[in-house]
């Protein structure tokens, strides 16, 4: 274990050399930068095994410590989710290099042209749990967008992390890049993370992915900008003009498809005209795959074996096989209730009326609001990102799934020749 000083000693040599990388990815070409992206996902291919069994050691570790099933979950790799992470890696190869696309290019009265250039935002920090692809898909995305990226995974997926920070290596070093445009952590120390988000003379932007608690922390601690999202609370309404069989299959999905992930529906919403037609169906679904389920009075009414739902469950991110579920009178009401107990995350709609589906759009304060779709699609894959960096639930720089464009900002540009103002 590193003492104190240490690790601050460590830390500063890592941002001083993220911040020399920077400069050189800033300025390295597409080309360069998908060749390094396309060996990182042939390597980790290759090392699909090493990586397996890298992150057993974790799962095992973690099993032994008592971590939750929804923490299992995002820490579990299989051979599916590692040619995952090399597929992610080669779509964002394939998408567009954002860097120096110059638009909103406009004569003034003056003579002069005036535009907007897309510049990397320099060094960028990500904190995340678990999830050990967010090391493939981060240290991509920072890279196809020009940045070098300071990357600190929880100590439960040490080991999965360093097999694929080996992997990036790699790649980077095959395009002739320097290895410090992505570093890993090597320390499991929580004193490495205090350094990191105050680090303003090397690192730009923080991005956390992670619980709750890690989240509030980095809001509280943090002298350097934060992208983040706090929880995920994503709610289903079925309008009472919805089509049944799309409302059950949407339903289900949004809360069963995966249950330890942010964009998982937490509260269904049920307008009274059909309720008691459509819960009895979806409730038998639930039960058969052990959802519970917690009700208002009016839902305890046509499910008569469920559990009360408390105040605080409408507040609450499961990550579990729980939903609340509430009656409401009408979509006026299911709002209300987005607009007040939502996380601003992604909120959904069924409804066969487009007058009521384009004021649902309107008037939900969410990042994603979708129509007769799943709240699972609220991620950067499925949006063509090619992967995420996170979702953001904040209103300023990016909002939602935040890919290539988001790990970017805007300068001005003035084109003249000659010009003098007079």
């Amino acid at each position: 274990m590193m003492l104190e000083m240490d690790i601050k000693t460590y830390m500063h040599q890592v941002g001083q050399a993220a911040r020399t990388a920077s400069r050189a990815i800033a300025r390295a070409d597409s080309n360069a930068k998908n060749k390094a992206l396309l060996a990182m996902a042939d390597a980790i291919e290759r090392d699909s095994a090493i990586l397996l069994a890298a992150n057993e050691t974790d799962m095992t570790a973690a099993r032994a410590n008592g971590l939750d099933a929804a923490l299992l979950d995002r820490l579990s790799l299989n051979a599916k989710s590692v040619a995952g992470m090399a597929e992610g890696l080669r779509q964002i190869a394939a998408l567009p290099d954002p860097v120096g696309e110059i638009t909103d290019l406009k004569y003034r009265p003056s003579g002069i042209q005036v535009g907007k250039m897309r510049v990397p935002l320099g060094v960028i920090g990500i904190i995340y749990e678990a999830r050990p692809n967010v090391t493939a898909d981060a240290a991509g995305l920072c890279l196809k967008s020009g940045n070098a990226a300071i990357l600190r995974g929880g100590s439960e997926a040490l080991h999965s992390n360093q097999a694929i920070a080996a992997c990036v290596r790699e790649g980077l070093a095959a395009a002739g890049l320097p290895e410090t445009a992505v570093q890993v952590i090597n320390t499991t120390d929580r004193a490495a993370v205090a350094e990191l988000i105050t680090m303003r003379e090397f690192v730009d932007v923080i991005v956390p992915r992670g619980g709750k608690g890690l989240i509030e922390r980095l809001m509280n601690d943090a002298r350097i900008p934060v992208i983040k999202h706090l929880h995920g609370v994503c709610h289903v309404y079925v309008d009472d003009k919805a089509d049944m069989d799309k409302a059950i299959r949407i339903a289900d999905n949004a809360k069963t498809s995966r249950y330890g992930t942010c964009n998982t529906t937490e509260t269904l919403l049920v307008a009274s005209a059909v309720a008691a037609e459509f819960l009895p169906k979806i409730a038998a679904i639930y039960a058969s795959k052990n959802v519970e389920m917690r009700g208002c009075e009016r839902t305890r009414a046509l499910l008569k074996d469920i559990v009360t739902a408390t105040e605080e469950d409408w507040h609450t991110e499961y990550l579990a096989p729980i939903i609340s579920i509430r009656v409401v009178d009408d979509m006026d009401a299911a709002i209300t209730h987005i607009n007040h107990y939502g996380s601003q995350h992604t909120d959904a709609i069924i409804t066969e009326d487009y007058t009521r589906a384009r004021r649902f759009l309107r008037e939900v304060d969410s990042s994603s609001v979708m129509i007769n779709a799943s709240t699972r699609f609220a991620d950067g894959f499925e949006y063509g990102l090619g992967a995420e960096i996170g979702i953001s639930t904040d209103k300023i720089h990016a909002r939602g799934p935040v890919g290539l464009e988001g790990l970017t900002s805007q300068k001005w540009i003035v084109l003249g020749d000659g010009h003098v103002r007079g």
